[in-house]
């Protein structure tokens, strides 16, 4: 039986863990599935994605830089991804294009499940305005937490992320506003980062005032780029996560969305950390 292929997009994707993830939930799930890696040019995502469909891709799962253009792309969005208005899933449909977004479901179900920390109730605050809070912010919405900040950089940016999801949070009673990076934040239950710091090298975005004793410090990174974040976290009596679990619970959500099949997470997710702490 030829395996159906699909690939993840992104600039840069070499890095990407999720051909050796997808290639495990098809073992494990008994699906026929060919999954790669497909570098773009930042000014060829369109053009790589179009030529991919050409040569048979059935899907694809999308990165940065791209999230917005493959949003753009779809003909037909899931409601996630519409209210994000950002994708990182495709999946092509003779000359269909259905768009979801699975970051948000990962990241909830990583927190929940994996760090075994209730959302509902909580008080969060989110590093970033960009289209990974973007993706995220709607299913943290609705798991019901007391309030959500998003702060961010720029200000008029996180205000227009926050905006797009007024009326979801007003008709969920959530507390939800923007603010700047800068600004008084106060201490969470929760801490997102959601920015591009983690990735670039940067210095850790949010001052150690949101933090508290047991406070969980989630940065939405994996390996060697989230160490200084999850070090800082420590250092300040924080809970420190990195975003592994996420990416095996947004895969997974994928794969599903592709194949009608939820994959096992759980043995991933330890075959996986074992693999990268070279276990």
């Amino acid at each position: 039986m030829s395996a159906d292929r699909y690939a993840v997009v992104g600039h840069p994707v070499e890095h990407s863990k999720s051909p050796w993830i997808h290639a495990r939930f098809a073992a494990l799930t008994g699906q026929a599935v060919q999954y790669d890696r497909l570098p773009a040019p930042l000014d060829g995502f369109a053009a790589t994605v179009a030529r991919f469909r050409a040569e048979g891709g059935r899907g694809c799962n999308v990165t940065v830089p791209f999230k917005f253009e493959a949003a753009a792309m779809a003909t037909t969005l899931s409601e996630r991804a519409r209210l994000a208005g950002a994708c990182n899933t495709l999946r092509f449909d003779g000359a269909a294009v259905f768009g979801d977004n699975t970051d948000g479901v990962g990241l909830v179900r990583d927190i929940e499940q994996g760090a075994s920390r209730p959302l509902a109730g909580s008080r969060v605050v989110m590093a970033g305005a960009g289209g990974a809070a973007a993706g995220v912010l709607g299913p943290l919405l609705q798991a019901g937490p007391d309030e959500v900040v998003v702060a961010n950089r720029t200000l008029p940016r996180a205000q227009a992320l926050v905006g797009r999801h007024a009326d979801l949070a007003r008709t969920l009673g959530v507390s939800l506003r923007a603010a700047a990076l800068d600004a008084p934040l106060g201490a969470a239950d929760i801490v997102v980062n959601a920015t591009a710091s983690s990735l670039a090298g940067d210095a850790v975005p949010l001052p150690a005032s949101v933090l508290r004793a047991g406070t969980l410090a989630y940065d939405m990174m994996y390996g060697v780029a989230a160490q200084g974040f999850l070090a800082w976290a420590s250092a300040h009596g924080a809970e420190p996560r990195d975003g592994l679990g996420m990416l095996v619970e947004q895969a997974a959500e994928s794969f599903e969305v592709w194949r009608g099949v939820r994959p096992p997470v759980a043995p991933v997710l330890r075959e996986l950390r074992a693999l990268l702490q070279g276990g």
